[in-house]
């Protein structure tokens, strides 16, 4: 993960995460104590083989566990997701959210939000008048 905390909040995004399946993997664990390999390729809608690579990135970087085991005479596989890639997950949501509400003009925190009908960059007041919108008196 780049770590810039003064940059643009896209220098924070977790690179393991770029990768959709990747993303859709450990955000299907998160929350749960383990799934298993079949139900959640079929979640995820991708072949075993895809499964399994994107599993084994994701183990080696530290943020899933595998296990093996039989059920009967089948062998299983379950995935569980690391304290570590749990918080991880966290800081490219984080990072994601900070992109998306990342702005050309400063605002301070308590700022309204422009509305839809307001031109871009506009800062509202009381007195901001809209076409086709009439107050009350």
């Amino acid at each position: 993960m780049a770590s810039n905390e003064g940059g643009h909040p896209r220098l924070r995004l977790e690179e393991t995460f770029r990768n959709g399946v990747r993303l859709s993997i450990v955000a299907a664990l998160d929350g749960v104590p383990r799934a298993e390999f079949g139900p959640l390729r079929d979640l995820l809608e991708v072949s075993d083989s895809v499964l399994s690579k994107q599993v084994a990135a994701l183990e080696q970087a530290g943020y899933v566990t595998v296990h093996k085991g039989r059920v009967e005479r089948r062998v299983r596989t379950w995935l569980a997701i690391t304290p570590a890639g749990a918080e991880a997950l966290r800081r490219h949501l984080r990072a994601v959210r900070d992109v998306a509400t990342c702005s050309l003009t400063p605002q301070p925190a308590h700022a309204p939000r422009p509305t839809p009908h307001a031109p871009q960059g506009a800062r509202l007041s009381r007195d901001t008048e809209f076409p086709g919108v009439t107050r009350g008196a």
